[in-house]
């Protein structure tokens, strides 16, 4: 069945999306597009249904809350900063859209500091036991009933895997098929879910235990490079697990259903794959380069993952608009541009990764979005800052503690990294959900949104990334 899927999706993928090279007949574009509709129902009617029993979002205890200034202090305690690089991080943090209540680690708040591995270790286990025990704790979902483990950290490493520490702490069993991924960047956190689908596919009436974090600990560069500071000023403490069936006698007590994924990588190009990089600085210091080319990369690789989406969810005269654009530049009838779908009324909640407020603008604009369906991501990051991959179950838990997700509502979660990569993930709710305690926003809800985020949140970002040309 996963066969029919890709001959479908493939199908979508070139006549929404390919414009260039070979230029086939009218008829033919409509008849391969009604060849790809009807696979791509079939196929999604006869594959297994994947569900979302629920999902845990870590929250730190209240002392390692730390405001924008104290980072600050932290890092000037921590390294010799030259007096640029200071001011530097701190304009970068004025205007990142970040809070005065994000978490560090206890490591990066001891004092002296503490980097090692074992202060990263703990950060870990703090995380990632701390999500899983929530998780399980609201599911009733027994060690035995999980036959799929997928954990994600992009910069930590450890031997063993943090895989194996889940196995080994919750005593699953020895037939477990357990996977580690790292260097995935921020798209990861929806990548494993896709790598969960194709799992759960593949092996019959079990459940997938999805697990994204970013450990940050080791992640501080004590470097003068402008584009390395940046992590420094945006990354803090979180991490998220979830908990996916293929059993249908799961439907009744699951969350959401998972409709549709889409992958986009743009890794082939140099530009691309240069853009947020790990590398050593001419002193040796490690750190992740942001380029300034983040901007340009990350609207074209959105672009085009969207629109390989669009024909997934939008409604059919949205279609028929989007093949019309597709035939009137494939036979050069008239020099308009690339039709951008318009995706904001075919979902119910937007979810996009909150990369920084640079990159949420960027998102903003690209698709069209209101501040109401930016809402999630923005409070996001100004409350628990930039916690990579599991930023957009933090944004789905937002929605939720709001009590804004009703049954039948379409639910899109967006996430972009280093690759460059994206991928979107389409959930349907199978029930409304009611406000819970078990919730990181649970006791600040009321609070939000924050109107006037920060009285400096709109200036203009100190590192001036390459300016956009239209695509």
């Amino acid at each position: 069945m996963s066969l029919l899927e890709f001959i479908s999706n493939d199908l979508s993928g070139f006549l929404y999306s390919h414009t260039a090279g070979f230029i086939p007949p009218p008829a033919v574009v409509i008849g391969l597009t009604l060849i790809a509709l009807c696979l791509s129902l079939f196929a999604f009617r006869s594959s297994p249904k994947i569900f979302l029993l629920d999902f845990a979002c870590y929250k730190p205890p209240s002392s390692l809350a730390c405001t924008k200034e104290m980072v600050i202090q932290r890092l000037k305690m921590h390294a010799n900063f030259s007096d640029e690089s200071l001011e530097l991080m701190s304009n970068l943090m004025k205007t990142s859209g970040l809070g005065e209540e994000t978490y560090l680690s206890e490591g990066l708040l001891r004092q002296p500091m503490d980097t090692s591995r074992k202060a990263a270790r703990e950060e870990a286990e703090m995380v990632v036991f701390g999500a899983v025990d929530e998780l399980l704790e609201k599911t009733g979902v027994k060690g035995e009933e999980i036959g799929i483990v997928i954990v994600h950290s992009s910069n930590y490493n450890t031997i063993p895997s943090l895989a194996s520490m889940i196995v080994n702490r919750y005593k699953l069993g020895e037939n477990v098929l357990s996977y580690n991924l790292s260097g995935m960047g921020c798209s990861a956190g929806l990548l494993s879910i896709v790598l969960a689908r194709d799992l759960l596919k593949a092996n019959q009436n079990t459940c997938a235990l999805v697990v994204t974090t970013e450990i940050i600990t080791q992640g501080c560069y004590i470097g003068d490079e402008p584009s390395k500071l940046i992590g420094n000023c945006i990354f803090r403490m979180g991490g998220a697990a979830s908990l996916l069936s293929n059993r249908p006698s799961d439907r009744c007590r699951s969350k959401y259903q998972l409709i549709h994924t889409v992958r986009t990588t743009t890794a082939s190009s140099d530009l691309s794959y240069n853009c947020i990089i790990q590398e050593e600085d001419h002193h040796g210091h490690m750190g992740i380069t942001i380029t300034k080319d983040l901007l340009v990369v990350a609207s074209k690789t959105i672009r085009s993952n969207v629109a390989s989406l669009a024909p997934l969810i939008l409604p059919t005269s949205e279609r028929l608009l989007r093949l019309a654009n597709h035939l009137i530049k494939s036979f050069h009838v008239a020099n308009i541009k690339l039709h951008m779908p318009n995706v904001k009324h075919a979902v119910d909640h937007f979810f996009p990764h909150v990369g920084a407020r640079p990159v949420q603008d960027e998102m903003q604009r690209i698709l069209g979005m209101s501040e109401r369906q930016m809402e999630a991501s923005r409070m996001t990051l100004y409350r628990f800052g930039n916690t990579s991959s599991s930023s957009v179950w933090y944004e789905l838990a937002y929605g939720e503690a709001k009590g804004r997700i009703r049954r039948g509502d379409r639910v899109w979660q967006i996430a972009y990294g280093s690759g460059f990569k994206c991928c979107s993930v389409f959930w349907k709710a199978i029930r409304t959900v009611d406000r819970e305690e078990k919730n990181p926003w649970s006791d600040v809800i009321d609070e939000f949104p924050v109107v006037d985020v920060d009285p400096h949140s709109r200036e203009t970002f100190p590192y001036a990334f390459e300016p956009l040309k239209s695509i």
